[in-house]
């Protein structure tokens, strides 16, 4: 049988040193208007700064902070992903943003609320939630 292992868990919250991390590498750029996008998906929670040009900056989600599991998708982990991106966007000089939304995830609100709270000027807000007009295809009928 052998000798039983215990696997000790940390508590639920993101980690300091991915925090630290992704904060180490800012470009030498500077940007004064761009735009957030926010995909939050029933799982995960993504958003990405980029300039008017479509250019990606910085980029961060729910999983690459730690978070693990169903935790990712909490409006918990969600405003801790736009508080990220809110530092990075203030370090380099953004003043202000349009965001757009995708997706029907409970991390859409917290993220630009918490993207907010570094000072940032929200100009515009999208929402580009796909929507099917057709639906998916039918059952074919049974055969007796």
């Amino acid at each position: 049988m052998g000798k039983k292992r215990i696997v000790k868990k940390q508590g639920g919250g993101s980690s300091s040193e991915l925090k630290s991390r992704s904060l180490a590498h800012l470009p030498k750029k500077k940007l004064v208007s761009g735009t957030l996008h926010i995909e939050a998906t029933f799982n995960n929670t993504k958003a990405t700064l980029s300039d008017k040009k479509g250019n990606v900056f910085f980029w961060s989600s729910s999983g690459a902070l730690g978070f693990k599991g169903v935790k990712k998708s909490t409006p918990f982990a969600a405003s801790k992903v736009g508080d990220l991106l809110g530092e990075k966007a203030k370090a380099i000089g953004v003043k202000d943003v349009e965001v757009i939304v995708k997706g029907v995830g409970s991390g859409r609100e917290p993220t630009i609320r918490s993207f907010m709270a570094h000072g940032i000027e929200l100009t515009v807000v999208k929402d580009a939630t796909p929507i099917p007009f057709n639906g998916p295809r039918r059952k074919k009928p049974r055969r007796v």
